[in-house]
């Protein structure tokens, strides 16, 4: 065996999801929003110009992928971390060498750091004066949002860019051009696959790529050739191969289901909702799509009757996400039982259309001036005009204008006739409010 034949096996031991990864900015796949033709990002990273920023978006969306297709076309360092594994002392060695390299040879550093919200603060003040120095290029890798999740004064330093789940199309595109390359992907293996195979592993796959190249790999090596040397991929393998069954009703069929769960919701109906909720997740149907309807209406269709319809209903979603499916179904059907059996009121749903409304057609900016920000005036400005009333210096409430004077009268939210709206009545004419 010699050198290339030894490179060669190396290449192919890879998985199919790594070696199938684009190279450049004409392969990769999806995230038009932000790397098409002229974007910012797009000719940050032609100019080898790219500032500090961080990619925040769902597993297998190409974050990884874009950020090594900036190490390959940069023309600096690339120093890549993990935050699970990397302490203080890994990031203060790559600060030191890219100081050095920026001192000895003008070259600028890239420090690609994955999982990037796992950084603790002592870990992120490590790494902040090089980012402000401009020492290295920070491009973080996240499937968290980075504003609630990451130091603050990195994100406020680094240009955050959102990626979004692939579509169906992206992916079955992706996995017909992993079947035929023969040089990075199955096209020397002689594979067939049939084309509700491939949509079944994109529709299963939730947006995920890595997950869809994994299936498809899992089903090319678990399938026999036939008679004719041929590994046909058919439903059956891709259900397999993905542990996801395929929907046993038709696209029609499917959103007539979810939108009959969604009326029995609204209708009070926990018999009708149930069984709509479990046919839907038995035929094949993500468990979580039947829990973020059910989030939606808790707020949509219980709303203020019953707040804490809203909670139940988010815990269950949280159950699912933490616990998994099937255990999670038990939480899941008590909240489907709690948000049809709870009042009902739209009121919520009203108020926001109606505050959507003016927002967007009135667009007052005139604040009252007791309500505006006062750290960057002067005192004798501070002492002009009416001053804001401090609501618990009255007792928790004290009548004054909050919207500007063309909305001054408007009232978007309206307490509806059941449950705990009736309370809300009761605080509103305690305060002398009007409804």
């Amino acid at each position: 065996m010699d050198l290339f034949d030894f490179n060669n096996n190396e290449e192919t031991a890879k998985p199919l999801a790594e070696r199938m990864r684009a190279n450049s900015l004409d392969e990769f796949i999806g995230q038009k929003h932000i790397v098409s033709e002229g974007s910012l990002l797009r000719r940050a990273i032609a100019t080898d110009r790219l500032g500090s920023c961080i990619f925040w978006g769902p597993p297998g969306c190409g974050k990884t992928t874009l950020a090594n297709i900036i190490a390959l076309r940069t023309n600096g360092e690339f120093v890549k971390l993990n935050a699970v594994n990397s302490g203080v002392a890994d990031v203060k060695k790559a600060v030191d060498q890219a100081r050095d390299n920026l001192k000895m040879y003008g070259k600028r550093t890239y420090l690609l750091l994955d999982e990037c919200h796992r950084f603790s603060k002592t870990q992120s003040d490590s790494l902040l004066p090089a980012i402000e120095q401009g020492t290295i290029i920070f491009i973080g890798s996240t499937t968290e949002n980075p504003y609630a999740a990451m130091t603050p004064a990195i994100v406020s330093r680094c240009r955050v860019f959102e990626f979004k789940h692939l579509s169906n199309e992206d992916i079955i595109g992706a996995l017909q051009t992993a079947v035929k390359s023969r040089h990075k992907g199955l096209g020397k293996q002689n594979i067939k696959v049939e084309e509700d195979a491939l949509k079944h592993i994109a529709n299963m796959a939730g947006g995920d790529l890595r997950s869809a190249y994994n299936a498809l790999e899992l089903a090319a090596l678990t399938t026999n050739p036939n008679s004719e040397g041929q590994i046909v991929i058919t439903l059956a393998d891709a259900e397999q191969s993905i542990q996801r069954k395929a929907l046993s009703y038709n696209e029609d069929s499917y959103y007539d289901f979810l939108s009959a769960f969604c009326k029995s919701l609204r209708g009070s109906d926990a018999n009708a909702a149930l069984y709509y909720a479990m046919r839907l997740i038995e035929g094949g149907c993500d468990p979580m799509i039947v829990a973020r309807r059910l989030v939606v209406h808790s707020a949509e269709d219980v709303g203020m009757a019953d707040p804490r319809a809203l909670q139940i209903a988010t815990s269950a979603m949280y159950a699912l996400e933490r616990i998994g499916y099937p255990e999670a179904r038990i939480p899941l059907a008590e909240a489907i039982i709690y948000v049809c059996e709870a009042d009902k009121s739209n009121s919520v749903v009203n108020a926001m259309y109606a505050a959507i409304d003016d927002a967007k057609n009135t667009r007052d900016d005139n604040i009252p001036s007791y309500l505006k920000d006062k750290s960057y005036t002067s005192k004798e400005e501070k002492k002009k005009g009416p001053q804001y009333k401090y609501p618990h210096d009255y007792g928790g409430y004290v009548e004054q204008q909050y919207l500007p004077d063309s909305l001054k009268d408007k009232i978007y939210y309206v307490p509806g006739q059941n449950g705990y709206e009736n309370t809300v009545k009761e605080i509103r004419a305690r305060k002398g409010k009007k409804s």
